[in-house]
Order: structure tokens, then sequence, then C-alpha cells
């Protein structure tokens, strides 16, 4: 199998109320070419598991689960 033309990066974090609408609109496009790659940043809501939900449903979608690493730049 070939590499996907178009890669989808997708953090995901504390997105629980708005990932489902997300994934869908992605999956709905017609465009079928494609992986998601969905980065769940220790997300402490059920965002994580729907991540893992659309991963075992659609092969397209991968998800990197990891410890939140935080939004700013330490100096």
């Amino acid at each position: 199998m070939s590499s996907p033309k178009i890669s989808i990066i997708v953090p995901v974090y504390k997105v629980e109320k708005y990932l489902r609408k997300c994934l869908d609109s992605i999956v709905s496009q017609t465009f079928t070419d494609w992986e998601c790659i969905l980065v769940d940043d220790g997300s402490p809501d059920n965002s994580g598991k729907i991540c893992d939900e659309y991963a075992q449903k659609d092969y397209r979608f991968k998800v990197i689960h990891q410890e939140n690493l935080g939004g700013y730049c330490k100096k």
C-alpha cells in the first residue's frame, strides 16, 4: 500500500464537545486518499477515547497519546 497523498494533523486537548463533528467532517470529504494523525496531548476529558474509537472504525486515523506538554515555550 502506498503512502496517502494528504496527512491531516489534529491536535487534541479538551475538545470532547467538538471532536466528533471535526472527525466526521474529515471522514465525509469526497477525497479519500488521506491519513489523519490525532495527537492527544494528555487531554483530561474523553477526547482520547473518542480518538481511539475513530481509529478502530477507520484505518486512516492514527492516534498518538502523550502526556500533556503544555502550550507555551519555556525560556
